[in-house]
């Protein structure tokens, strides 16, 4: 339909707006309907968008290096829970003092760890340290 039929076919006094939907098409995809109606759906399909896009965040799962087995055990029972969820987790070891400068250690405890978690899972990043201590994310397979 023409632009100007279009215009002619648009109500404003009666609350029927033309609204351009798509400028980019071929031919440019335009709507009758009212205006504050289109706005609310509009901010409403962005409200969810953004609400959809924190889900995707990254949990967290904090160890010790002195932590005990079982304490561990729980951890690792929270990472999979997070991982069947469909969400990154990023596990973080929190390091004390000395501990900062026994690297090789660290290493043998984080892998310590990532055995216990049942689930099979892919590494999205190498551990690194920084802060107070080391951090890795991991992801379900």
């Amino acid at each position: 339909m023409k632009r100007e039929d279009a215009l002619l076919l648009a109500k404003p006094e009666e609350g029927i707006d033309l609204i351009e939907i798509s400028a980019n098409a071929v031919p440019p995809v335009a709507r009758l309907m009212n205006y504050d109606k289109y706005r609310y759906e509009e901010e409403k399909r962005e409200k969810k968008e953004r609400l959809a896009q924190k889900g995707a965040l990254a949990k967290q799962v904090q160890i010790s290096v002195r932590a005990a087995k079982n304490d561990l055990l729980m951890k690792a029972k929270q990472a999979e829970k997070f991982l069947n969820e469909g969400r990154n987790v990023e596990i973080a070891i929190r390091l004390r003092g000395r501990e900062k400068y026994n690297q090789p250690w660290v290493y043998q405890k984080l892998d310590e760890f990532l055995a216990m978690i049942p689930v099979e899972y892919k590494r999205i990043s190498e551990p690194r340290f920084g802060g107070r201590g080391m951090s890795m994310q991991i992801v379900k397979k």
